[in-house]
């Protein structure tokens, strides 16, 4: 908490260089707001908190422009650029632009962005047809708690994955709030095994005491597979997929947006509907990996009181409706404008907050978020305008298209698994227990994979906390805690960042 509280505080000092301070008064009645004008900029620690990343550190900048302050709260230009890492080994750098004034009567964004990640989340297919056990990858020092008997490593649920990403798209308008969407782009993923050696560095090499137990906590068994390995090895992860790839994507789509402003909406509905195509090369292409994806997305603002409460409330959806998206574009949530650095599939700070990073993984899904946003007090500071709000919040997700699984050819690699693990030469360090298969998927009665699990809604609640900057910086700590164990078996699940969910 007290890295919260110092992360509201460098922001708060930090928050604004303004570069024109010029500012106009403009009355509605019996209310008299200040609007900005002119260019305005911040430069900012980026510092951050993700249950699921670790903290982040680095820096990034924010530039607006207002023009005369006619449309404020809202910008013609705004560049962003950030970079940062994360204590988890997750990478941030972008740049991004976005402008109503290029083009005439259109919006046009542009982003650039890698982001390397040494320990991606990677929980198994079809959402609770996996089975999540943390003692898996969670060490104990406390000799009663060790969990001998089920630990395997702390990357058990974890990959490699490093992603480029450019994207540029274009927003004009058909009529009134009716608008016309239009995108490229391409999206490169290299993906691997966690590189343990890299991990545990020169301080942490694995050794174990005359019983075959680990002496150093920190330390990873380099020997020891993960799930993604098992995945691969066993044929669920199709090899033609299985390390990433190049993929250019073309984007078209329809908007209505009746939102008083972008950044803070207190009344007003989004919604797009969105097709996208999605290419793939050499062995990808001949896999069928080229692919059509449909997403709706619906959000809708009320005011329940003056500016001060709104009801905002989300659904979407994502499926395939033509050939075979690679699992690793599974957990990457479309859109027709790239607004934040992250775009993961469901679960975690962008989706389902208190529900694990990529948990539900699948064709096709579904989610919803409902918040109730309250305006608790208003301030100045200089000449920049906050306000502090607080927000409660659920969050939903379930799964439309399942992956098919081929369970004989699964046994038959898992029985292969277990009998090498048997061998006294599998590992001479320590020879880690085999697990039962029902710790990879949840059983029926009959000890089949359990196909009732598939469509189990994945549940989680929690609070946010809001300081607001000028209606655009919206500086943003969120609680939340899954309803079901096996999508978080934590409850102090926070996460700080930058703007509204949705």
């Amino acid at each position: 908490m007290k890295r919260i509280l110092l992360f509201v505080t460098a922001a708060l000092f930090t928050v604004s260089m303004q570069a024109n301070n010029n500012e106009v008064k403009v009355h509605h009645l019996d209310t008299t707001s200040k609007v900005k004008t002119g260019w305005n900029f911040g430069v900012l620690p980026s510092v951050a908190f993700d249950a699921d990343l670790g903290f982040q550190g680095g820096a990034l900048v924010n530039v607006y422009y207002y023009g005369d302050g006619s449309q404020y709260p809202d910008y013609l230009h705004s560049i962003y650029a950030e970079a940062a890492y994360t204590t988890k080994r997750y990478g941030i750098f972008r740049l991004n632009y976005d402008s109503k004034a290029v083009i005439a009567n259109h919006r046009l964004t542009l982003d650039l962005t890698y982001q390397p990640d040494a320990m991606c989340d990677f929980y198994g297919y079809n959402g609770y047809q996996s089975v999540y056990n943390k003692d898996i990858h969670t060490w104990n020092d406390i000799p009663d708690r060790m969990n001998l008997d089920l630990y395997q490593t702390r990357a058990f649920y974890k990959y490699k994955r490093d992603l480029f990403r450019f994207a540029g798209d274009i927003e004009g308008t058909i009529w009134k709030n009716i608008k016309w969407n239009a995108g490229l782009g391409v999206l490169g993923y290299m993906i691997d095994e966690c590189d343990i050696q890299m991990l545990n560095g020169k301080k942490n090499q694995y050794e174990v005491d005359e019983n075959g137990v680990p002496t150093n906590p920190k330390a990873m068994n380099p020997n020891v597979e993960g799930l993604y390995e098992k995945y691969v090895k066993w044929g669920i992860i199709d090899a033609a997929e299985a390390h990433g790839g190049w993929h250019p994507y073309l984007r078209v789509g329809l908007t209505y947006d009746s939102r008083d402003q972008r950044a803070c909406p207190t009344h007003g509905i989004y919604t797009d509907a969105f097709f996208t195509y999605t290419a793939a090369f050499g062995e990808q292409a001949q896999a069928g990996y080229n692919h059509l994806q449909f997403n709706f997305n619906f959000r809708h603002y009320v005011k329940i009181y003056r500016d001060r409460v709104t009801l905002a409330y989300r659904v979407g959806t994502q499926n395939n409706i033509a050939g075979n998206s690679p699992f690793y574009m599974n957990n990457y949530l479309n859109t027709l404008f790239i607004q934040r650095v992250m775009y993961e599939g469901l679960g975690g700070a962008n989706s389902l907050r208190g529900i694990m990073r990529n948990r539900i993984l699948a064709n096709g899904f579904a989610y919803a978020n409902v918040e109730l946003r309250t305006k608790v007090a208003k301030f100045d500071i200089g000449r920049q305008h906050f306000y502090v709000g607080l927000a409660p919040f659920f969050d939903l997700g379930v799964i439309t298209q399942p992956y098919e699984l081929d369970e004989a050819a699964i046994k038959e690699g898992y029985l292969k698994d277990v009998a090498e693990a048997l061998l006294p030469s599998h590992d001479p360090n320590r020879p880690v227990p085999p697990l039962q298969f029902g710790e990879y998927f949840a059983l029926d009665k009959e000890g089949q994979i359990d196909q009732s699990k598939v469509y189990m809604p994945h549940m989680a609640a929690g609070l946010g906390v809001k300081i607001a900057m000028n209606e655009n910086f919206v500086f943003s700590v969120d609680w939340a805690m899954a309803l079901d164990k096996q999508d978080n078996a934590k409850w102090a699940n926070f996460y700080i960042k930058m703007g509204y969910l949705f």
